[in-house]
């Protein structure tokens, strides 16, 4: 009975971790969803990971945008109703525009944060940033060559890494892109999100994990204590050499 309970509750908390790539935002949805009372932050939206999602749902979200969206919130809210997703900002303006494109979760009228209000009950967003601009990219130029996104034990690198200073370049401009994304949308809408940056995560991974829960109203059970952290941090003496290297190239990216 509690099982198809829960199937039948809707969440009375959502929340959103905003977030670019190289942030350590594995590492801080992991953290939260390892708490079993921030529900489940996942990509549940990318479109190339939609499909494995409303597999493992029993949702179809090619036919059905709306009621895989409503499935998703849903099924897989933790068992105080909170329901947790990640979106990066290379897609959150597409991901708007399918949601607003359902015409399920408010008319043409409708702002952008009403939408997701309507979608998303008592919305609240995280936004996960780094203060390293130059290593967040050396950090993405390698995941990029390497096919490693997140180390954890069974995750192999698929290739070497070697210094390429336009790659780093590039990926250095779409992080500062993809960041914009979210500061226009922040003002746009008068939002103020509570945000985690990585340097701090990484020093003080429990600390941050429980500032977090704070913000979001989320009581863990008497007793519970934060579990250390799954994914490993990848910044190491390759990166050093790499952000030498570029500096001596690029000066004015200090």
């Amino acid at each position: 009975m509690g099982g198809l309970l829960h199937k039948l509750r809707h969440p009375s908390r959502c929340y959103l971790v905003c977030a670019t790539a190289r942030t350590g935002s594995n590492l801080l949805t992991d953290g939260l969803h390892a708490t079993r009372r921030a529900g489940r932050p996942k990509q549940f939206f990318l479109p190339k990971f939609e499909g494995e999602y409303a597999a493992g749902l029993e949702l179809d979200a090619g036919a059905d945008f709306s009621g895989y969206v409503r499935g998703v919130v849903r099924k897989t809210a933790t068992s105080n109703e909170v329901f947790g997703f990640k979106i990066m900002g290379w897609y959150w303006e597409e991901f708007l525009t399918r949601l607003r494109g359902t015409q399920a979760f408010g008319g043409p009228e409708s702002s952008e944060s009403e939408i997701l209000q309507e979608a998303f009950p008592r919305l609240q967003y995280v936004q996960v940033l780094r203060r390293n601009k130059l290593r967040q990219a050396i950090s993405k130029a390698k995941a990029i060559q390497s096919g490693l996104w997140k180390v954890q034990e069974g995750n192999q690198a698929l290739a070497d890494p070697k210094f390429d200073a336009d790659l780093i370049a590039r990926c250095l401009q779409e992080t500062l892109a993809n960041e914009l994304v979210w500061e226009r949308f922040f003002q746009h809408n008068s939002i103020q999100p509570f945000v985690v940056e990585y340097e701090d995560l990484c020093r003080d991974f429990v600390g941050t994990i429980q500032s977090v829960l704070h913000f979001l109203k989320i009581r863990l059970p008497q007793g519970t204590r934060i579990a250390p952290p799954q994914t490993v941090r990848q910044t190491d003496s390759l990166s050093r050499d790499w952000e030498e290297r570029y500096l001596a190239l690029q000066p004015a990216a200090a």
